[in-house]
């Protein structure tokens, strides 16, 4: 839910107008909009790097994945992996053009642990994913939009956790 929804809520359950506060928070959210919105365009652009890169750095360093037994290993599993990050990269893009974790948590991180374990997949591995897809992403914006994005692949992670 994001800012703007979360204060209307908020003041209607108390039968009042916005207060000063709510509406300084919702200007803020507003002019940062666009700056969201580039964030996330330039993730959406560049998302077949982002998730080749990040899948590189996760079979570097779990080479556990990708050898026999593995849950990447062979073609048709390592593209199931890519598959799940590039799946994490948008429900991160979700959320900074929202502001908000919500998109996240309500598409796709409720439940994801269980699923999981149920099919043998290393969690550990999927978060190492998503964290190079973070490392990744930081070398494609400035350090300020960089920190912006950061926050949402460390909800995924802390979610995966």
């Amino acid at each position: 839910m994001s800012i703007v929804t979360k204060s209307i809520v908020n003041a209607d359950a108390e039968a009042r107008y916005l207060s000063p506060g709510e509406l300084d928070r919702i200007k803020s959210f507003v002019s940062s909009g666009e700056r969201r919105l580039r964030i996330a365009q330039v993730l959406t652009d560049n998302r077949e790097r982002l998730v080749k890169q990040a899948g590189e750095q996760l079979f570097q360093k779990r080479p556990d994945v990708v050898s026999p037994g593995g849950n990447a290993y062979g073609q048709e599993l390592t593209a199931t992996c890519l598959r799940d990050l590039d799946y994490y990269l948008r429900l991160v893009t979700y959320g900074i053009v929202a502001g908000d974790v919500t998109p996240i948590e309500e598409i796709g991180v409720v439940g994801v642990r269980e699923m999981y374990k149920s099919l043998g997949t290393p969690i550990e591995g999927v978060a190492e994913g998503v964290r190079g897809l973070k490392s990744v992403a930081a070398s494609l914006l400035s350090s300020e939009d960089a920190a912006e994005a950061g926050s949402y692949f460390d909800y995924v992670v802390g979610a995966l956790s």
